[in-house]
């Protein structure tokens, strides 16, 4: 489906489709806020995979992941007025988390809606930030019902994880910062791109980039199996919700349907995507450790375990996996490193 044929057959009203330019923009305006994280090699992951992979290390962005990128260049955005009323964002935990240090870095008050049973250490992380927490219960009540009725009393302005243009090209500087490296370095050409998918806004960003830097390159978006409703989506041409109290280790991407915006990028322009299990997952994360010396939430790792797992076959060809995150409670890690 075309990007054109894809909005058209959307509901997305106002909201904007960002393009490359506001990418580049969303680089100059972050960089003196967020770290430009490294790019990493193993040789025994090359092996493995049989191709040279690249890894995106996203898990040591401060806060402990990429959406930071997002949350800093929507706040940056917003005029003085709009600051000095605050923002509201709604997070399982990593969003959150972002909102919560960009907004105390920029001096606004944040308010971050989160489901109850999010990671312990994402939500003290949000509360250290210095943000209000508002938890929910993600099976009985809507988190965007209760933003909207923060939104009324207080005049704060939502940021959402997914269907916001600043926070989609904020994302974006994840693979185009990564593509900068790999030029300064003389680096062959990437052709096939990993990324982690809940709401789907780091694929987008990624598909919006790589449409100007390199439009051959192959993206696959990776999801947690009983969460893939990118998989279903793309597969039946329009958003599926997923149905059921299905369970995922994967927190941060348990999204039950594709943001529309990031859907109307993502159907366009990605290769495909695949799903991967909670063992899957595990094994990668115990690889991780033991082979690259770094610890990675289970949603921030999926898209290596789709290599480990040869969910995706790489034929020899340079690859780039974003690790996304690494903000994982001790327990739950004890508890994988212990099977």
């Amino acid at each position: 489906m075309t990007l054109e044929k894809s909005i058209r057959h959307s509901t997305l009203g106002m909201l904007r489709i960002p393009n490359f330019s506001d990418i580049e923009s969303a680089s100059q305006r972050i960089a003196p806020y967020v770290t430009r994280t490294p790019l990493l090699r193993s040789p025994i992951l090359d092996g493995l995979a049989g191709a040279p992979v690249w890894l995106k290390a996203e898990n040591l962005q401060l806060t402990g992941a990429f959406k930071l990128r997002g949350a800093f260049n929507a706040l940056l955005t917003l005029d003085e007025e709009t600051r000095s009323r605050g923002v509201i964002a709604y997070s399982t935990g990593n969003h959150g988390q972002a909102i919560a240090y960009a907004a105390n870095r920029l001096g606004i008050q944040a308010t971050v809606i989160m489901p109850a049973d999010a990671p312990k250490t994402k939500m003290d992380g949000v509360r250290r930030y210095g943000a209000i927490v508002h938890q929910y219960d993600r099976h009985t009540e809507s988190r965007e019902e209760i933003g909207m009725q923060i939104l009324q009393r207080t005049g704060a302005t939502l940021i959402p994880p997914g269907d916001q243009p600043d926070v989609i090209a904020g994302q974006g500087t994840v693979v185009f910062e990564a593509w900068n490296q790999l030029q300064e370095e003389q680096r062959p050409t990437i052709r096939k791109i990993l990324v982690p998918c809940g709401g789907g806004g780091l694929a987008a960003g990624t598909c919006i980039a790589m449409s100007s830097l390199a439009k051959e390159t192959e993206i696959f978006a990776v999801e947690p199996f009983g969460f893939d409703d990118t998989v279903m989506s793309l597969a039946s041409g329009k958003r599926e919700k997923i149905i059921g109290n299905n369970q995922t280790l994967c927190d941060a991407l348990m999204a039950s349907i594709p943001a529309e915006l990031p859907f109307a990028v993502n159907s366009a322009y990605l290769t495909g995507a695949v799903a991967v299990t909670d063992d899957e997952v595990k094994q990668a994360i115990r690889f991780a450790i033991d082979t690259l010396r770094l610890v990675i939430e289970p949603g921030g790792i999926v898209a290596l375990a789709a290599i480990l797992a040869r969910k995706i076959q790489l034929n020899g060809e340079p690859a780039l996996v974003v690790l996304s995150g690494g903000n994982i409670d001790t327990d739950i890690l004890s508890s994988i490193l212990a099977t």
